[in-house]
């Protein structure tokens, strides 16, 4: 299983059996507004690494934005696989 499959399987689990202190399912209570809110954080300190140049700081960043990526899609109950099906679409 790649990382950002066991990933999701993580979140979607801790979406399915609350565990306490788990800072995914702070994110989870607190709803799609704040999970959308810290995904667009994440993309801004993205863009701000990137402009700094600092490929260690970029790597991080976007491992943020990713995880915060695959909480707002379990939220929303889209799947890796729906992704993977709309970007082999567009390959034409």
């Amino acid at each position: 299983m790649d990382i950002m499959r066991e990933l999701y399987s993580v979140i979607k689990d801790r979406q399915e059996h609350p565990v306490e202190g788990s800072y995914t399912n702070y994110l989870f209570d607190k709803g799609t507004d704040k999970i959308s809110k810290k995904l667009g954080e994440e993309a801004v300190e993205v863009v701000i690494a990137a402009s700094q140049r600092d490929k260690k700081e970029i790597i991080a960043e976007i491992a943020d934005l990713e995880y915060h990526l695959l909480v707002l899609m379990a939220d929303q109950g889209i799947t890796i696989d729906d992704v993977e099906t709309e970007l082999r679409s567009r390959r034409g």
